[in-house]
């Protein structure tokens, strides 16, 4: 793990496409800013931790339940 200080206004790079700086900084939180090409997601670790639970939960779907869920698409 790479640990770095930065003060308000300041940056980092990761690779050539993605941008984080110090938006600001109060008593006990640190406000960043992300730059990054749309083809790329960024998200709060605890969202891309459900995110890929829900993937998980999706991939392990039934024959039967998917099935069911065409048979209620064609209701529609």
């Amino acid at each position: 793990m790479l640990v770095l200080s930065r003060k308000l206004n300041e940056r980092v790079v990761i690779g050539d496409r993605i941008e984080v700086s110090v938006l600001s900084i109060s008593r006990d939180k640190v406000k960043l800013g992300f730059s990054a090409p749309k083809k790329i997601s960024v998200h709060r670790k605890e969202v891309y931790d459900l995110i890929q639970k829900e993937n998980v939960c999706a991939s392990q779907a039934s024959a039967q339940t998917l099935d069911e869920v065409l048979e209620l698409i064609k209701k529609s």
